[in-house]
């Protein structure tokens, strides 16, 4: 059977998905007696519009690249890590400990030490449950929804009977010293002389994402530890005959994806509230299992996924602003999204697979 190309697989089988899910969209948004095409419009210029819409957008899309990555890395050992809110609320912890441990006299020594803070706690949550899949042989599924919840409360634990400060009825820490305030991209821009992105969150660990990304493509592509989680992913049996451990391999993936996710912390926690609050993920450790389907567990790929939710995110925002519009149906488009390049990926791809095996098309 003439296999379909590689492009069609990551780049054409994706838009059609979304092609799919934004026609469906658009008849729920007619059906409630709303003009799709006003909407989109309003979506459109609200998130990517201007420097404003952008700021907002790169924040969302920075948080998810980071949930992203750390599905795609589980999803590569053939791990289904859904604990990346749990791992990135634990990675929020690290940073505000260590943000709050000293008065740091630069943002770029807290930005590196609340860092390691940030992947050394999620890398920790996300332990647990490797050692159990690994050695016990419990579901990592099972066990990572579990210490969502435990995560959860946790924090809750901490911010009301510990970091909170005397006197404060808000359970939160305090706020984290000047010296660990993260430069925004507004403040960026403003050194090299020209205004962007003005009172937005965006800050400069979207750099940190990037670089992310970059180092996850190479740690799976380029490296031998790299070639034993794929290996290990497509098939336990044959990894396990050419002599590959299946708890190493578990345990390394696992430590990588739930550091990835802690590392969602240093722009949410540290460069937008700057102190620690409770349900400081808001939910991106999910969108991350959607951000990597989308992204087809690729670096570059999650990147553009990210950049995709991020637009939902702010956009919708926009979209419930001046329209009648609730901003639930974003998530019903989120949802929509997750369901075709996810669960019914295989209505569009049979199609697909049979059009180029006429065409003869390699």
């Amino acid at each position: 059977m003439t296999r379909m190309p590689r492009w069609a697989d990551v780049a054409l089988i994706p838009l059609l998905n979304l092609v799919i899910a934004f026609a469906i969209s658009a008849l729920v948004i007619l059906a409630i007696g709303e003009n799709p095409w006003e909407a989109l419009k309003i979506m459109v210029s609200g998130a990517l519009g201007s420097s404003y819409g952008w700021g907002f957008t790169l924040y969302y899309a920075t948080s998810f690249v980071f949930t992203g990555l750390a599905v795609a890395i589980a999803s590569h050992a053939g791990l289904f890590n859904i604990g990346g809110e749990g791992q990135a609320t634990l990675g929020g912890l690290g940073v505000a400990l260590i943000c709050l441990s000293l008065p740091w006299p630069h943002w770029s020594l807290a930005l590196l030490a609340a860092s390691l803070g940030a992947a050394a706690f999620g890398a920790a949550w996300a332990a647990i449950p490797a050692w159990l899949q690994a050695k016990r042989g419990s579901h990592i599924v099972i066990t990572t929804i579990m210490f969502n919840f435990i995560g959860a409360s946790l924090l809750n634990y901490m911010l009301v009977n510990v970091m909170r400060p005397v006197g404060s009825m808000d359970p939160a820490s305090a706020r984290f010293p000047e010296g660990a305030t993260l430069p925004t991209l507004n403040d960026m821009a403003a050194g090299l002389g020209f205004v962007w992105g003005k009172n937005t969150p965006a800050n400069v660990s979207f750099f940190i994402a990037l670089l992310c990304c970059l180092g996850v493509w190479a740690l799976i592509w380029k490296t031998r530890l790299g070639y034993q989680i794929r290996a290990f992913g497509k098939s336990e049996p044959a990894a396990v005959y050419a002599g590959i451990s299946p708890v190493r391999i578990t345990m390394y993936a696992m430590l990588i994806s739930g550091g990835l996710a802690g590392l969602m912390a240093i722009n949410n926690v540290m460069g937008e509230a700057e102190r620690l609050v409770l349900n400081a993920v808001e939910g991106a450790g999910f969108i991350g299992i959607a951000v990597a389907l989308m992204g087809r567990n690729h670096p570059f790929g999650v990147l553009l996924a990210a950049l995709l939710f991020g637009f939902l995110y702010q956009g919708g925002g926009e979209l419930a602003l001046w329209t009648t519009i609730p901003r639930e149906l974003i998530t019903v488009i989120q949802a929509l999204v997750i369901l075709f390049t996810g669960a019914l990926d295989n209505m569009v791809r049979a199609p697909v697979e049979r059009l180029f095996a006429r065409r003869g098309i390699r």
